[in-house]
């Protein structure tokens, strides 16, 4: 039998770290979309394993010959599409320590330093926030697991703990859950996977302005549910839509769902990394006083995936939604410590807080507010020249880092109008320059523009502006 000794993994892991090193450096020279058609990189590798060991040579050459191509750059300068989603390298040694130390996330006792280096660095960017004090956090691998997570524990709130009982089936009148229309699609997918229905989800109308949800029509939502032998049960503000990055007012929000007692969850994926800024926290007001959060610095701050952060107030409810104990976990410090395969639905769980350890020791908040503070100054740079600029329009407002644009030449209207823009964006993806997302904003077709990649600096904007101009 043949296994890698540590010795020839030293050897090999010097070889491939220099190949990631070369292969970061000479991102900006790729193009930022993945190359590749359809079924490509599937045809150019083994239908069967191999049977015998392969030379690192070998499989290093296939990284970088079929691999590569086949990924849209997210780290490159002249990516501005879907949402950053950095991978700071200081992150990525955290996530080979992760790796290298092999930790078995089951319990405490499996792993005592997994569980508190986690609850440190969850309380670190709690503080940092300036999120308070009765916000406890836990690693989730994405924000759409931190959703449905919140979703079951407002379930279980609304229905007294129906798990226990019957379920769902023995809740005596409809259990309803309300967002914006412009909410991420993780969003209702939670609602529908915690057993709400489809036809018990509401999409509240947002301001015609802010894309932000309007307090009085969710008032008038659940007024009209309870009317109809309905019960309000959660309700998920959308902080930073996908779309346009609209901020639902939080604050306004828990006002009117505490009249009911339903649960607040604000889904603050991308946009949360804002609050690392003070001045940035009025877009954020009532977050405090909501039930739960979740947010991901593998977005916008830039830990490497995954890493997704989810704050719940009430972690004895947590806990009696996803706790189960069979014999062989239990130990005799069970109820002195966090177990954190309570606070979510998977049993093992990998040493997610090493990426978080290291990216903040290594970089400090201060280099992360800065670069933060450094893209929302370009996305209102953008802004101003789009504005000034015949024939182009901002189509929301740039509270963050997202800026919605579409360019309409006079007398151009409708499809047309939606072929054109699909046609610029398009061309502006093929090239490989840069890449953006078309995304459709009161039933046109407009472009998503979200800075935020690592490396992009001023310079790489203006470039983009020259392209955009050029592109149409």
């Amino acid at each position: 039998m043949t296994r890698m000794t540590p010795e020839e993994f030293r050897t090999a892991a010097h070889t491939l770290v220099d190949w990631v090193a070369d292969h970061r450096a000479r991102i900006p020279e790729l193009p930022v979309e993945a190359r590749t058609r359809p079924g490509e990189i599937r045809a150019a590798l083994p239908e069967h394993a191999p049977e015998q060991p392969e030379p690192l040579a070998d499989v290093i050459a296939d990284l970088e010959q079929i691999v590569v191509p086949g990924i849209t750059q997210t780290q490159h300068p002249g990516f501005y599409g879907w949402f950053p989603s950095n991978a700071s390298l200081a992150s990525v040694l955290g996530d080979i320590a992760s790796s290298g130390v092999a930790a078995l996330g089951i319990t405490w006792q499996s792993a005592p330093a997994l569980t508190e280096v986690e609850q440190v660095v969850t309380a670190w960017l709690r503080e940092l926030c300036g999120l308070p004090a009765d916000f406890h956090g836990a690693i989730q691998d994405t924000a759409s697991t931190g959703t449905l997570v919140a979703m079951i524990a407002a379930r279980e709130r609304a229905s007294g703990l129906s798990e226990d009982r019957g379920g769902l089936q023995a809740v005596d009148a409809p259990l309803v859950a309300y967002t914006s229309g412009h909410a991420h699609s993780s969003v209702p997918k939670a609602v529908l996977l915690a057993g709400f229905g489809r036809e018990n989800l509401r999409f509240v109308d947002v301001d015609p302005v802010t894309y932000a949800m309007r307090p009085e029509a969710l008032a008038e939502a659940m007024a009209a549910d309870v009317d109809a032998g309905r019960r309000p049960a959660v309700v998920i503000a959308a902080v930073g839509t996908t779309g346009t990055c609209a901020m639902d007012p939080v604050r306004a929000i828990v006002d009117v769902a505490r009249e009911y007692g339903a649960w607040v969850h604000v889904d603050a994926a991308m946009a949360g990394s804002a609050m690392l800024l003070p001045e940035m926290r009025h877009l954020f007001d009532g977050t405090e006083l909501a039930d739960s959060l979740v947010w991901n610095p593998h977005k916008w701050m830039g830990t490497i995936l995954d890493c997704s952060l989810l704050y719940v107030r009430d972690v004895d409810h947590l806990v009696a939604c996803m706790s189960t104990t069979p014999s062989y976990l239990k130990s005799a410090a069970d109820e002195q410590v966090v177990q954190y395969k309570d606070w979510g639905i998977p049993l093992g769980r990998r040493f997610r807080a090493l990426k978080l350890w290291f990216h903040l020791r290594l970089e400090g908040a201060e280099a992360i507010r800065a670069r933060l503070r450094r893209d929302l100054e370009n996305a209102r740079w953008l802004a101003a020249q789009i504005e000034a600029a015949p024939g182009w329009r901002v189509l929301a407002p740039v509270d963050l880092q997202t800026v919605c644009v579409r360019h309409e030449p006079e007398g151009l209207t409708g499809e047309a109008l939606d072929n054109h823009t699909l046609s610029w964006a398009n061309a502006l993806n093929v090239s490989g320059a840069a890449f953006v997302s078309p995304s459709i904003l009161d039933d046109r077709w407009m472009v998503r523009i979200s800075i935020g990649a690592e490396p992009t600096e001023r310079a790489d904007v203006e470039a983009l502006w020259d392209r955009l101009r050029a592109a149409v």
